[in-house]
């Protein structure tokens, strides 16, 4: 089953979406991964932007789980490794 990235949530080359909340731990753990290794990203809060929850539910089996990823193919990763973000980034 294919899930229709929302409008805005697709990154540019090079870059990921990152759906996350203030309060998740693994979000700035990653977050904090990326920004050593010198990966663009963009956020979505899906708690300020509850229209975005549902697309992470959709990818999830129903489960709100963050952080969750978009990258520029349209695909997505659950709470993804940085080696598995740079390998599907290729960088």
């Amino acid at each position: 089953m294919s899930v229709q990235v929302p409008a805005g949530a697709l990154p540019e080359t090079g870059s990921v979406t990152m759906f996350s909340t203030t309060w998740c731990s693994y979000c700035k753990r990653l977050k904090n991964m990326m920004d050593h290794e010198g990966i663009a990203y963009s956020v979505i809060d899906i708690e300020d932007k509850p229209e975005f929850a549902d697309f992470v539910g959709e990818v999830n089996g129903g489960n709100h789980v963050v952080p969750t990823l978009v990258f520029p193919d349209g695909s997505t990763a659950t709470n993804p490794s940085i080696i598995q973000v740079k390998e599907k980034l290729g960088v």
